[in-house]
């Protein structure tokens, strides 16, 4: 079996609603770009990928360039077996995992179809029928916080992430976090997320004076450094996210003390081969771990289930249905949120099948 085509398109998901972060990071329209590597045995697997404008070094445009420079590597190559194939990428153009990540993605759900089984059998064998979600809450006036949390939790979810930071009012992030705790009762886990964008000073100020209200914070700062005196000064468990992309960076984090729990982010790490070494280490050092990605829609969130199926439920803090938060959906039979957990697709590969008539005429074809 050989690959002879990638077809490429850049499809605008708009999230349900404004989607507000520290440091003037939003979501509101924001460009995934889709994938499909077709073979000459008839078979296609499908790949995602969408960086958060401000969030990483990473862009939607900076895809499709960096696959064109990889074509020579994966046409004509056998995508069987993910692994071999993403050595060679790598090694002809280090670097750009956020690119790479669709391509994995599609290698994964080829070699799925090829086998006749469903991704999580290839990840290490179905551990849960379904996992927890969480609901991630727009940093906007405290009140209408807790007012989302209630809703959501009256679907099911059992825990909260609660966006910090987005007016510089660490007054207003205590209140924040105050209420959405007071709102959902004892029990969930609820948490505050500042993605990078609080000093050590006032993440600590907010920690203080919410440290009797059962609350972890993520990734108050831009390094561990930082994030490691946060926790030292506040004695709050926490969460590492925008620092965590690798091996090395992993075993920093543990060393640190900063990962209670560890966001693990498909596009951050170069795809599904890459997520279930860090998977594997994560399972070793014993954090609990998020796995998700940055954003996307039904694909990414499909290879999510999966291998949140396919790891220790010990150890999955929980999963993101990021299709759920935006839309079109790309897929009909995509994983969809019930009673506030997900489940992978039924079927073979990612086990779903994206709307090529949505999709449209694509944007770059290789071949």
């Amino acid at each position: 079996m050989k690959i002879d085509r990638l077809s490429l398109w850049h499809v605008p998901l708009t999230s349900h609603e404004a989607y507000y972060m520290a440091d003037g990071k939003t979501c509101d329209t924001v460009e995934t770009v889709v994938i499909a590597l077709d073979t000459d045995s008839g078979l296609t697997g499908w790949g995602e990928v969408c960086p958060i404008p401000h969030y990483l070094p990473a862009y939607a445009r900076g895809v499709a360039p960096a696959l064109t420079e990889m074509a020579s590597v994966f046409l004509g190559a056998d995508p069987v077996g993910p692994e071999a194939l993403m050595a060679k990428l790598n090694d002809w153009l280090p670097g750009h995992r956020y690119a790479k990540s669709a391509i994995d993605l599609a290698l994964w759900d080829i070699t799925g179809k090829a086998a006749q089984m469903p991704l999580h059998a290839m990840l290490g064998g179905r551990r849960a029928v379904d996992m927890p979600l969480y609901h991630s809450i727009t940093c906007i006036a405290p009140d209408a916080m807790a007012a989302i949390a209630r809703d959501a939790q009256a679907q099911g979810i059992t825990q909260f992430q609660v966006k910090l930071g987005a007016d510089a009012n660490w007054q207003a992030d205590v209140a924040r976090l105050r209420l959405v705790r007071e709102a959902v009762g004892e029990g969930p886990l609820v948490y505050g997320d500042w993605n990078c964008g609080a000093t050590s000073l006032d993440a600590i100020r907010v920690g203080r004076a919410v440290a009797d209200y059962d609350i972890m914070l993520e990734q108050p700062c831009a390094t561990i450094e930082d994030c490691a005196r946060v926790k030292a000064a506040t004695n709050l468990p926490m969460k590492l996210d925008e620092n965590a992309h690798d091996m090395a960076s992993l075993l920093e984090g543990h060393r640190a003390g900063v990962m209670d729990a560890v966001a693990l982010k498909l596009s951050k790490f170069g795809g599904l081969s890459a997520m279930r070494a860090a998977r594997d280490l994560c399972l070793h050092l014993g954090a609990k771990m998020c796995i998700e990605d940055t954003w996307g829609s039904d694909i990414t969130t499909a290879a999510l289930s999966h291998l949140g199926a396919a790891t220790d439920p010990r150890r999955v803090l929980n999963v993101c249905d990021l299709s759920g938060y935006v839309s079109p959906r790309l897929a009909q039979d995509g994983p969809v949120r019930s009673n506030g957990r997900l489940a992978p697709p039924d079927g073979i590969g990612l086990g779903i099948t994206p709307d090529r008539d949505r999709l449209g005429t694509p944007d770059l074809i290789l071949e």
